[in-house]
């Protein structure tokens, strides 16, 4: 994590700034409500840790008869898997109806969607002059009956957990002391956890000030708890830096075991420690030349006390001025053996030759060079000796610089030969403090939950650039943070991914393709004016909501300015990441869900719609039926209020309905056809389980899924139906489709059938993105997957199934389908608006 521009190490502690200005809305966020803290006070800088309970809107949706449980449990006489221990009966939510403060149950001007007489027809269809009979339109005194709403909706007060880590500068510490003691409220604690050297200095000063106990934890505890926690929570935690890349940091996807690696911590010396589990690790070695040699050195050689001015002194200088290189020495014959010119053979080696003044930079730079080299060469004769690949760096040392990383980098490459890769993490410098916070709530085992990086909370990977530094303050030196919000369900990867090891999610890196980047964020940019409108209308109860929507407009905004200068500052950017950025950002100011009134209204009337469908579609004959299934659910894709060209055309034409969808879409073959090899498998025999991910309310899920879900039933196969656990967008989520669900099964026997045996399971995904990455999943959803024996997996959407998984390998059959709603992607992928993804792949032998 680098500091950008701060005034560095302000190490003495003798004269501590009083007067700072704190901005506590975004830097000690909700302190009112900490209940646990940790401190890792190292040599210039601080880390703070607390917990804190959140307080924030959700919006939930419960059936208007008030049910109590969900009706459909296996018949007594089917089996019950231990799976169903783990994951009890879905419950449709048991709320109080009540007009919220922020005016969900208030009137919302309708969805286009909604006002459409031409909507109801088959999903086989015919064109006009076909000799079928055309299914009827709705009978007009259905009219009012189709806008009553399937559902109620009301948004309620929960209560989450948060970790919030602050890192600054300890000449601001007892200023931060006194405006925590100050803002203190509700802590449950009278001990704080405390680690690194700064821990028995600052002791007296932490108990006077907060009136707490410190607890001195082990530091290298500390560092290897914080190291693990990161590396399986956070998915672009590490990354390796790879000079003259643009950009220059290459994240990389965790590893399903961690575990083993090395863990190089360079702080004053060096301490190299070999990590196996989660409690086992060793110390095997480390030097005593490390950062403090670097700083004392370097204030000797250039009279610069401040250890990030060295730094940048650095950065400017040349050490080949100062260091004797191999070609020094060999002159052309360096070749001969086998030796670049360029290596340095002696570090400061033309100082005592030269006649010359060496400049300040020069010699930093020399002495950086010299003392990362041996470090890195250090680290690989370890990690060699112990049989290790992975080496983890971290510690105030190398905060993020460039030249460090690069330097490390090239000592480990050259080595080992390419064998041992160097790694860094964008959370280093708060491994400390998480760990000390671990070590204190280990009574909570904290370990048990998944948890996830806050974006909207979060400041990212800063640049080593003054010019890109957006924490930087006048007076307040350099904040840091990281959040990290504990989700409901422990989140694991989905059992049939080929090789979970080299899963990625997502179909294009947008850190590394400059042309998608800068489209896709200027996207972005000009849909927020949307999203504020959509988010107001949301709530027209509430007298602030405009003002909260403007507060996230800037919010998100920021964030996306910060990421067209640093891409990296989040991991790997994506469309997926830019999504969830987003939906962080909306639930920060309160707006949990601005498209429930619309999926309330879009599922309400494609209920109507439902017997007419299954109606024509039973109908036909097996062959037609199929290909008849396969448009349904990609006309029912279309209908995405995410995308703009959609959007437009639901607002614009009040009569689009699911007939002209099929219209819009493109004629076969399609851009992705594997439909024939679909037809061709399903003549033979049927699937054991069907694990199917689904998209959109409404047509999408009513009109789609559900035909398609009910043929696989026919054919006796079991189907699992996961929905998002929480709002992104229009997605179905899994407690709308309970009901959904239930609202079916009152009309169609094959689906009640299904749910009352236990071939039919509605399942949560542990996910609130319209995206889905298969390596966090609801951990019940992956026993249900294996104990089933899931031997097909459908996804369908353009977030689910292009802009993540394209590519993803499984170890069962798989359908990938979608409708392309952006023009700027379909041309990419060589098609046209609303062509058709049809991905069938089967794994090979």
């Amino acid at each position: 994590m680098a500091e950008c521009g701060g005034s560095g190490s302000g190490s003495s502690g003798d004269s501590l700034d009083k007067s700072i200005t704190l901005p506590p809305d975004e830097i000690f966020r909700n302190l009112e409500n900490a209940k646990r803290f940790a401190i890792d006070i190292g040599g210039s800088l601080t880390k703070l840790a607390y917990y804190s309970t959140v307080q924030h809107k959700v919006a939930r949706v419960r059936s208007f008869d008030h049910s109590d449980k969900f009706p459909f449990r296996p018949s007594p006489g089917k089996s019950t898997p231990a799976s169903r221990l783990l994951v009890p009966p879905p419950r449709v939510s048991h709320l109080r109806r009540h007009q919220d403060s922020h005016g969900l149950q208030g009137r919302q001007k309708s969805s286009a969607l909604l006002r459409v007489p031409r909507g109801c027809v088959s999903a086989s269809s015919p064109p006009r002059g076909s000799a079928h009979t055309r299914v009827p339109h709705p009978h007009p005194q259905d009219t009012e009956q189709d806008h009553e709403p399937p559902y109620e909706i009301s948004v309620q007060e929960e209560v989450t957990a948060r970790l919030h880590f602050v890192k600054f500068e300890n000449t601001y510490i007892e200023a931060c002391l006194d405006f925590i003691k100050d803002h203190l409220v509700n802590t449950e604690t009278k001990v704080i956890q405390a680690t690194g050297g700064g821990a028995y200095k600052f002791k007296d000063l932490i108990e006077e000030k907060l009136q707490l106990k410190v607890d001195k934890e082990d530091v290298m505890t500390c560092l290897i708890k914080g190291c693990n926690f990161v590396l399986k929570n956070i998915p672009h935690e590490a990354f390796v830096y790879q000079k003259g890349s643009n950009p220059e940091f290459r994240f990389q996807t965790n590893h399903p075991s961690v575990f083993p690696y090395l863990l190089v911590s360079i702080g004053s010396g060096v301490s190299i420690v070999k990590v196996e589990t989660e409690d086992r690790f060793e110390w095997i070695g480390g030097s005593s030349i490390g950062g403090g040699t670097f700083w004392g050195l370097g204030a000797l050689l250039t009279k610069t006390k401040k250890f990030d001015e060295l730094l940048h002194l650095a950065s400017r200088g040349q050490h080949t001025n100062v260091d004797m290189l191999v070609q020094d020495i060999y002159g052309g014959a360096h070749q001969t053996l086998g030796l670049s010119g360029n290596l340095i053979a002696s570090s400061f080696g033309k100082s005592a030759t030269a006649d010359t003044e060496f400049s300040k930079e020069d010699m930093a730079k020399s002495l950086l060079h010299m003392i990362s080299n041996d470090i890195g060469q250090l680290a690989c004769l370890y990690a060699r000796l112990h049989c290790l690949d992975r080496v983890y760096f971290g510690g105030f040392f190398i905060r993020g610089h460039p030249v460090t990383m690069r330097t490390i980098t090239y000592s480990i490459n050259f080595f080992s030969k390419g064998e041992v890769q160097a790694l860094f993490l964008r959370h280093e410098g708060y491994l400390g403090a998480i760990g000390a916070f671990l070590k204190g709530a280990e009574q909570d085992n904290p370990n048990q939950y998944s948890w996830e990086e806050n974006y909207a909370g979060s400041s990212g990977l800063m640049s080593s650039s003054p010019e890109l530094c957006p924490t930087q303050r006048p007076r307040s030196g350099t904040f840091d943070l990281l959040e990290m919000d504990r989700l409901e369900r422990p989140l694991v990867n989905l059992p049939l991914l080929l090789d979970p090891s080299s899963y990625v999610p997502d179909t294009v890196d947008l850190t590394d393709d400059a042309l998608a980047r800068k489209y896709w964020l200027t996207c972005f940019e000009e849909a927020l004016d949307g999203v504020v409108k959509r988010a107001v209308a949301s709530q027209p109860g509430s007298v602030d909501a405009a003002e909260r929507a403007e507060k996230f407009r800037q919010k998100y905004w920021n964030k996306l300015q910060t990421l067209r200068h640093q891409p990296f500052a989040y991991g790997t950017l994506t469309v997926r990441s830019l999504l969830d950025t987003r939906e962080h950002c909306l639930n920060e100011f309160n707006f949990p869900d601005p498209y429930s009134k619309v999926k309330q209204k879009d599922n309400g009337v494609a209920l109507k719609c439902f017997q007419r469908v299954i109606h024509s579609l039973d109908a036909l004959g097996w062959e037609e039926r199929q290909l008849a299934l396969v448009k349904g659910l990609l006309a029912g894709n279309v209908f995405d209020w995410g995308a703009k060209a959609v959007s437009d055309v639901l607002e614009s034409d009040p009569q689009f309905g699911f007939e002209e969808a099929k219209r819009k879409l493109q004629e076969r073959p399609w851009l992705v056809d594997s439909y024939s090899k679909w037809l061709q498998r399903l003549k033979g025999p049927p699937h054991k389980c069907a694990l199917i991910f689904a998209d959109n309310s409404g047509v999408d899920v009513i009109l789609g899924v559900f035909p398609f879900v009910r043929e696989l039933l026919s054919r006796g196969t079991e189907v699992i139906l996961a929905c998002n656990s929480g709002p992104a967008l229009n997605d179905v989520t899994y407690s709308e489709s309970l009901i959904v669900a239930e609202r079916i099964a009152a009309m169609d026997p094959v689906i009640r059938s299904a749910l009352r045996e236990g071939r039919l399971l509605l399942m949560q995904t542990g996910s609130s993105s319209p995206c889905l990455d298969l390596s966090r999943l609801d951990k019940g959803l992956a026993v249900l997957v294996r104990e089933r024996g899931a031997d097909l997996v459908v996804i369908e959407g353009m977030g689910r199934a292009v802009h993540t998984n394209y590519h993803a390998a499984l170890r069962c059959e798989s359908l990938k389908l979608a409708v392309i709603k952006n023009s700027w992607l379909a041309e990419r992928l060589g098609g046209r608006l609303f062509s058709v993804i049809f991905k069938y792949e089967v794994p090979a032998e």
